[in-house]
């Protein structure tokens, strides 16, 4: 799509824009742009209306709002997961909401990864997450492993994108087990899940994605591409608040499957309060349950999953492409000298939901934009992200954002700042 950086065509694009109404259902600060969704999306009226719905039950109902109230608790994890199988292109069984990143990355590679003979190693990249890296070197370490040989990390060739070519060389006959991020975080490339998965088993390899900053970005065809699993939070594009309890997605094909990890929420529910000491394994994505949900962190999600049903992934995703598309073309024209490099791709089909931005300067930077009443994401050493939201963001707040960018670096606001991150990033 063509672009005509200005404010008159921002206008024009926010004229037509069918998701328009859903920003009215966010609570946006006044004055303020927030472009940190990638991160923690905003609360939503609809996550506030089913969240205080979950409180009013517990108020009202006490231990019977397990069965009982607007959503029961004893299966709003299996609920919440037939809501977001849409999201991820697979059946309602394939998912549960569950745990949390993290968590359900320990328990898919408890599961998934069984060392046999020469396969014995597990392969990663250089440029995921690291909360990832530790949980899969801690894997290994229980397995007696050590993770300085055992995990294999594909090289960057420019320290900002990952190359399918580089991932399938390093799939040799010593890997037992795959696990990258669908979306990486700092570059928001999208890296070629169906490909990926394809050479994986035509190598007799399983393969997990790490789908953090992809869920409810872009469409997911995970069942269509055989993929094996996949983990994922809630809270950034799918806005659950923070610390919303994550999602899991397993293939129907591994159903039967014992949990590396088992925990009471695993058990079939007719079977649950049996209270034996034989545990009976749900046949679906439930199975990898742990421990008992936590409600009022699933609450919110009730209402977010409505929304996302209505506006349509697809129909997110070709906004959110709109948004990006209309950033970068922006930051081009007016930014152009000021040191900025733009470090995603621009290829539709490889750029998630959020621009990665680089500049020397970019801890600085951040802090001047939060003077300025804009939300950013800064990721050491030089990025600052900026995620447009396609349910929440217009056209002229992409632009306005670019307006303020370039205020910041002509008038040296951010000198005034030290160029180290806060705390929390």
């Amino acid at each position: 799509m063509y672009f005509e950086p200005s404010l008159e065509f921002a206008q024009k694009l926010d004229e037509t824009d069918k998701l328009a109404k859903y920003r009215n259902e966010f609570y946006l600060k006044q004055d303020s742009i927030y472009l940190d969704g990638n991160s923690l999306g905003l609360l939503s009226k609809r996550s506030e209306k089913s969240l205080l719905q979950s409180l009013e039950d517990w108020k009202t109902l006490g231990i019977d709002g397990w069965m009982g109230g607007a959503h029961p608790w004893f299966d709003l994890s299996e609920k919440l997961g037939q809501m977001c199988a849409p999201l991820v292109g697979s059946s309602p069984e394939e998912v549960i909401v569950s745990g949390s990143t993290t968590v359900n990355l320990h328990q898919l590679v408890a599961t998934f990864y069984q060392p046999e003979g020469k396969r014995t190693k597990i392969l990663a990249d250089e440029l995921t997450f690291p909360s990832d890296i530790y949980a899969l070197q801690s894997q290994l370490r229980l397995r007696g492993y050590n993770p300085d040989t055992h995990l294999i990390q594909v090289k960057s060739r420019d320290g900002r994108l990952l190359e399918e070519e580089d991932i399938v060389a390093a799939m040799t006959d010593e890997i037992a087990l795959i696990v990258l991020p669908s979306v990486l975080y700092r570059s928001g490339q999208i890296l070629d899940m169906e490909r990926l998965t394809k050479e994986a088993h035509n190598r007799g390899i399983l393969i997990g994605f790490d789908a953090c900053h992809s869920v409810g970005a872009i469409p997911h065809h995970f069942s269509q591409w055989d993929v094996d699993f996949a983990f994922w939070c809630n809270y950034k594009h799918l806005n659950g608040g923070p610390g919303s309890v994550g999602g899991l997605y397993v293939n129907r094909k591994h159903f039967g499957t014992t949990p590396g990890l088992a925990g009471w929420f695993g058990s079939r529910k007719d079977k649950q309060f049996d209270m034996i000491h034989t545990m009976t394994v749900a046949d679906t994505a439930g199975a990898y349950q742990i421990g008992t949900p936590h409600v009022l962190s699933l609450a919110p999600l009730i209402g977010s999953f409505e929304m996302f049903a209505e506006a349509g992934i697809e129909n997110i995703r070709e906004k959110s492409l709109q948004l990006t598309g209309f950033l970068m073309d922006s930051i081009e024209q007016e930014l152009g000298g000021l040191g900025f490099t733009i470090g995603n791709p621009r290829d539709d089909k490889r750029r998630g939901g959020h621009v990665s931005l680089e500049h020397e300067e970019a801890a600085r930077i951040c802090k001047a934009l939060k003077e300025n009443d804009i939300v950013p994401d800064f990721r050491a050493p030089n990025i600052i992200r900026l995620a447009p939201v396609a349910l929440y963001t217009s056209f002229k707040d992409v632009w306005n954002s670019v307006q303020i960018l370039k205020k910041i670096m002509v008038e040296k606001q951010y000198e005034k700042f030290s160029n180290e991150r806060e705390v929390v990033a």
